[in-house]
């Protein structure tokens, strides 16, 4: 493969990650969707989706190996390899939170939830506008925006702590609601952990650049 092919090959794993950011960013948000709407055959169809997320990340996986094995890469190309490796790790679990909110959905029913969604959506729309903006420093190679991105953890970790307490509270008031209220507090987590990945990421850009791995904002909370 010549020097031209491999860096055209090397834009082609771009691009594929960038589509798979767009699975999972699309899940998240419908699996947020259909627990306000307390749809559950959109929740099915996030669920059946998450095999073609999954589908991704071996495809661009083996496309990495293939090329480590066969190119034998050194320096900055050797990182943007394995930092795809770790970002399409961490898309395809975000992916899965993204599934388990649309399996929460299901179990609740199509019933009204224990209160009013706020702060969920709230964290969903901070995580998703993380995503998106890391995806962005990816392209870019923006090691700024993703040292940025990670101290908007904080927020995230801030709504889940404020949703945990008021559902429990609501459930010491009211204990037949502690089933419902604890899913919703899963659904929280999900979220939470969703931009945790997203740290990651930035991170793992960082790395890309750089060549240095550092823990760049440890949570507050």
């Amino acid at each position: 493969m010549t020097r031209e092919a491999y860096h055209k090959a090397l834009k082609t794993l771009e691009d594929e990650v960038l589509f798979m950011g767009e699975m999972v960013s699309n899940a998240i948000r419908k699996s947020v969707e259909s627990l306000q709407k307390r749809d559950i055959a959109a929740s099915k169809e996030i669920v059946k989706n998450d095999l073609l997320i999954n589908k991704k990340r071996f495809d661009i996986e083996e496309k990495c190996i293939s090329l480590i094995a066969t190119q034998q890469p050194m320096a900055v190309d050797l990182r943007e390899l394995t930092s795809i490796l770790s970002i399409v790790t961490d898309l395809e679990r975000m992916g899965d939170h993204a599934e388990g909110i649309a399996k929460i959905n299901i179990l609740l029913g199509e019933g009204p939830l224990v209160k009013p969604l706020i702060d969920i959506p709230r964290m969903a729309d901070i995580g998703l506008s993380m995503l998106d903006k890391c995806l962005k420093a990816f392209v870019n190679r923006d090691t700024e925006t993703a040292r940025r991105i990670c101290n908007e953890d904080d927020q995230v970790d801030a709504l889940h702590d404020q949703i945990y307490r008021e559902l429990l509270v609501m459930m010491m008031e009211n204990p037949r609601i502690i089933h419902m209220a604890t899913y919703l507090t899963w659904v929280s987590h999900n979220l939470e952990r969703i931009a945790d990945r997203v740290t990651n990421i930035a991170e793992r850009i960082v790395f890309m650049v750089t060549g240095r791995m550092e823990e760049i904002n440890v949570s507050k909370y």
